[in-house]
């Protein structure tokens, strides 16, 4: 018998004990996706937007990596206001 059966995917994501983990890299992920789709929209390089944000490329690298887990509140906010956007965070 699956001992998951019947429980939700979060609830399975725990008992696996990886569920932080795994919201970390989709919440990651959606970010460097909007960035980089909104970019796209706007036409904005990654030089160019860097140069908005002001901070350097290498910046920009790892705010669009999916991989790269080390983003600060300040760059979140630098390039939400760069794309003339606003950033949203809330605890749920």
């Amino acid at each position: 018998m699956n001992k998951h059966l019947g429980s939700n995917f979060d609830d399975f994501l725990k008992q696996e004990n990886i569920y932080t983990e795994v919201n970390e890299v989709a919440t990651k992920r959606a970010i460097a996706y909007q960035v980089a789709q909104e970019m796209r929209e706007q036409n904005i390089s990654k030089t160019k937007m860097a140069e908005m944000m002001n901070t350097s490329r290498i910046v920009v690298n790892r705010l669009l990596n999916p991989e790269n887990n080390s983003l600060t509140l300040n760059t979140l906010e630098a390039a939400a206001e760069a794309l003339g956007k606003r950033l949203s965070i809330s605890l749920i």
